[in-house]
C-alpha cells in the first residue's frame, strides 16, 4: 500500500514505476495519481489505452480517461482504476484501487446552515424500520468492498432484542421501500434480493445511513426484553 500526501503523487505502469503492475498489455509508464486536498487526479500517459475508473460503492458510475489526458479529477473517495479490459469476463484485468481521504464538509454550526432545505428523505432514526435499514447497511459499512446484503433471517437475529418475526421484517422492508426510498422494480429481477439490495445502494449512496449509525446496533443490541 502506499501513501500520499497532499501535493504527492506516484506513478504506475510495467516498470520502472511507483506501482508496478506486471502486465505485458500494459505500458511502461502508464499514468499518475496526484494528491489534491480532499481529492485525487489521474493522469493517462499511454498512447493509445482509454482508462476506466469506477466505484465499488456505487452503481455502476465511472469516468473514462483517454490516453493522453493528464490531471483528469475523480469524484470518487473509493475508485478502482481499470487499465485493460476483460473481453472474456474472467474478472483478470490490470487494476488498483485507491481509497482517497473523505470529502470537507461545512461544520453543522457553520453561519447559514438555518437557511438549508430538510432532506428530501425524512427518516426517523428511532424507528424500527430505521434500525433494519442500519442492519441491512452494516456489511457494506464496515467493509466497503462487501457484497453480502442480509438476509432476513440474519436480521432477525441481529436485532434479536426487538423480538421481530420474518413477516415484520417483511413489512418493514416492504415500508422502506414503496413509501419512504420510493424504490422502483427492474423489469426483470435477477436475483431474488433486489429490493433489499436497492435499499442499501440507496441509503449508502445520499447518506441517508452512515457509520456512525452503526451505534444504533450497538447499543441497542445489548437491551434485553
Amino acid at each position: 500500500m502506499l501513501e500520499l500526501a497532499p501535493g504527492e503523487h506516484v506513478t504506475f505502469g510495467r516498470g520502472p514505476v511507483d506501482l508496478v503492475l506486471p502486465d505485458l498489455s500494459v505500458s511502461r509508464l502508464a499514468g499518475r495519481i496526484d494528491a489534491v486536498a480532499d481529492y485525487w487526479t489521474i493522469s493517462n500517459l499511454s498512447r493509445r489505452s482509454t482508462y476506466v475508473v469506477d466505484t465499488p460503492e456505487g452503481e455502476g458510475e465511472f469516468v473514462r480517461v483517454p490516453p493522453g489526458r493528464v490531471r483528469a479529477p475523480i469524484p470518487f473517495e473509493l475508485g478502482r482504476v481499470r487499465l485493460t479490459r476483460d473481453a472474456e469476463d474472467t474478472g483478470e484485468t490490470a487494476s488498483f484501487l485507491v481509497f482517497a481521504p473523505e470529502h470537507v464538509l461545512l461544520h453543522p454550526d457553520a453561519p447559514g446552515r438555518e437557511w438549508e432545505t430538510a432532506p428530501t428523505v425524512p427518516l426517523d432514526v428511532t424507528a424500527t424500520y430505521f434500525l433494519i435499514l442500519v442492519a441491512l447497511c452494516e456489511p457494506r459499512l464496515r467493509d466497503p468492498l462487501c457484497g453480502v446484503v442480509p438476509t432476513v433471517p440474519e436480521i432477525i437475529i441481529r436485532l434479536a432484542h426487538l423480538g421481530l418475526g420474518r413477516s415484520a421484517v417483511n413489512f418493514h422492508i416492504d415500508y422502506l421501500a414503496r413509501v419512504k426510498l420510493q424504490v422502483r422494480a427492474p423489469e426483470r429481477p435477477v436475483r431474488p434480493d433486489w429490493r433489499r439490495a436497492a435499499l442499501v445502494s440507496l441509503a449508502l449512496r445520499h447518506d441517508l445511513v452512515t457509520t456512525g449509525h452503526l451505534a444504533l446496533l450497538e447499543t441497542r443490541s445489548h437491551i434485553l426484553p
